[in-house]
C-alpha cells in the first residue's frame, strides 16, 4: 500500500488523537517520515483534526469547505469555516476577484474580509451566501 492509502486506512481503523501517535501507528507499517511530510500529506488527504481526532474532511460541491457569512458593517465581512480551512478559502476567494472585495485575512477557522465600497457589502454578502449553499441536484 502506499503511504496515503496507509494513512486513511489507520484513520478509520484508529482514533487518532495527535501527529505523533500516527507516526508511530506508521512507523509499524514500515513508513520511515517526519512530522512535517506527515503534516503536508494529511493536507492534501484533506484531512483535520475535528472533534478531538484526525478525520478526512471532504469539500462541498463547489470544491470550497462550507461556510458562513455575517456582515459586519460598514465594511467588513466575516466568514466562519471549518477548523484549518481559513487560509485555503480566503486564498480561493483572493483568486476569484470578487466585486467589491480588496482582500482577506485569514486564522483558522475565521476570515475577515474588507468591502471596497460599503454600497457593495449586501451584494457581495450575498453572492459569498450562494457560493456556500450546495449546488442543487440533478
Amino acid at each position: 500500500m502506499t503511504l496515503d492509502a496507509d494513512i486513511l486506512r489507520l484513520l478509520a481503523q484508529y482514533e487518532v488523537v495527535d501527529q505523533a501517535h500516527l507516526l508511530e501507528l506508521l512507523q509499524r507499517d514500515g513508513h520511515e517520515l517526519t512530522q512535517p511530510t506527515l503534516s503536508r500529506h494529511l493536507k492534501k488527504l484533506s484531512v483535520q483534526k475535528r472533534d478531538g481526532r484526525y478525520q478526512r474532511v471532504e469539500a462541498g460541491p463547489t470544491g470550497m469547505p462550507s461556510f458562513q457569512v455575517v456582515a459586519a458593517p460598514p465594511n467588513l465581512l466575516v466568514l466562519r469555516t471549518l477548523p484549518g480551512f481559513a487560509q485555503a478559502l480566503a486564498y480561493t476567494l483572493d483568486q476569484r476577484q470578487l466585486e467589491g472585495l480588496a482582500g482577506t485575512v485569514a486564522g483558522d477557522d475565521t476570515i475577515f474580509m474588507a468591502v471596497s465600497d460599503p454600497a457593495l457589502l449586501e451584494d457581495l454578502r450575498r453572492t459569498l451566501e450562494r457560493l456556500a449553499r450546495p449546488a442543487p441536484s440533478a
